[in-house]
């Protein structure tokens, strides 16, 4: 398994030295980043990721309202072998016909991706689990009607804001889960509360052994009541500290 780190956590760092907030994030230890989108920075990444080590095994993308082409194009410059969309808004999980059409979205754009030798998943936030179909989440519903290629990216933290057991919800979901957003913090909807990984409410490791098909655990906060890199530094040294 490799941990990986959400640029979105530091964007404002990027905006303002792409290049250095890479090369500081090589140097805490992680050996992935999770970029987000990406295809307009594809050039200046791709040098920057080389020279810092870095790779790219996942990226989020507008893949349903975007480009696709240009999208794929710029995840083989990145190396970025799975793209994920990572937001579908509130209003399209009331239903489940509606719920069944962005699964068929998701289904397509897995097909247009194949050939590229790329993999198309979903990211959750909170209202796909306080969605209700028939008792179930609106996540599982989505699950349920994607093809077996299309991979989900659980993000921990807002599937507990959410209302979800979030062990027994990957339990369910089964080796759907190849990746997942590892975040900490109280358990309420206000970004700014977010910690390190380990400092807030979220049970960690319970989580991640939860995914018994996990490939990549990517690190993100969605903002941080701090200095950022402090964050990011604690949440990998908590991460890394685990005995086997």
């Amino acid at each position: 398994m490799t941990y990986s780190l959400q640029l979105y956590s530091v964007r404002e760092a990027l905006k303002r030295d792409l290049h250095g907030t890479i090369a500081r994030i090589a140097a805490v230890g992680y050996a992935a980043v999770e970029p987000f989108n990406f295809a307009a920075l594809a050039d200046e990444l791709s040098e920057t990721l080389a020279s810092s080590g870095l790779s790219a095994p996942s990226g989020h993308a507008p893949l349903l309202t975007n480009d696709q082409d240009e999208i794929f194009s710029a995840a083989k410059r990145l190396n970025i072998s799975t793209v994920i969309d990572p937001h579908v808004p509130a209003e399209n999980w009331q239903t489940e016909e509606d719920i069944k059409a962005t699964a068929q979205s998701l289904n397509e754009a897995a097909r247009r991706a194949a050939p590229h030798g790329i993999r198309v998943g979903y990211h959750n936030h909170a209202f796909e689990l306080e969605s209700r179909i028939g008792g179930r989440s609106g996540l599982e519903v989505l699950a349920e009607n994607l093809e077996p290629e299309v991979v989900l990216e659980v993000d921990t933290y807002w599937a507990a804001v959410g209302g979800e057991d979030v062990p027994a919800l990957l339990g369910r979901l089964g080796d759907r889960v190849k990746l997942l957003h590892i975040k900490d913090g109280p358990l309420t909807k206000d970004d700014k509360e977010q910690t390190a990984v380990g400092a807030g409410r979220m049970p960690i490791w319970e989580c991640i052994d939860a995914a018994t098909s996990l490939e990549t655990a990517v690190v993100e906060l969605d903002d941080f009541n701090g200095d950022i890199f402090d964050a990011i530094r604690d949440s990998y040294t908590y991460l890394k500290a685990r005995k086997k």
